[in-house]
């Protein structure tokens, strides 16, 4: 198979709802892990997620977990999701992924010839996206 690189998201606490709702965004295969899941049920942390994996129809994997307790969580800007290709349907993506969050670069015709745009989602995360046209 050789190598893969995939976006490997750290949340807080909300990887299980920031995942349902990238499934609500791109569809696919979502699969959780919760601590629980792993023989820890009962202890802290236990409903956080451990790992948690999407495929969309796409061909895109996300993938995500909840830090554990002790373990700093540092949301930060110095990294964005890129979407970008000729599948019109990235429109669709970024108006979904938009939604509750912020549009920091409207979609729209860049000086380069292609469409692009940007956006951090409710969950914190940036996106940038670029449609060739």
């Amino acid at each position: 198979m050789g190598s893969r690189l995939n976006p490997y998201i750290s949340y807080n606490g909300n990887a299980r709802q920031a995942m349902e709702f990238y499934r609500e965004v791109f569809g696919g295969k979502l699969e959780l892990n919760a601590h629980s899941d792993s023989g820890s049920p009962g202890s802290p942390g236990a409903d956080k997620i451990m790992h948690a994996s999407l495929d969309t129809p796409d061909g895109y994997t996300l993938m995500a977990w909840d830090v554990p307790e002790g373990v700093p969580h540092h949301p930060g800007n110095n990294v964005a999701v890129y979407i970008g290709g000729d599948d019109t349907g990235l429109r669709d993506h970024f108006k979904k992924l938009s939604a509750n969050g912020t549009v920091t670069m409207p979609l729209e015709k860049q000086a380069w010839g292609d469409e692009a745009g940007a956006l951090v989602d409710q969950f914190g995360i940036s996106w940038m996206f670029n449609i060739t046209l």
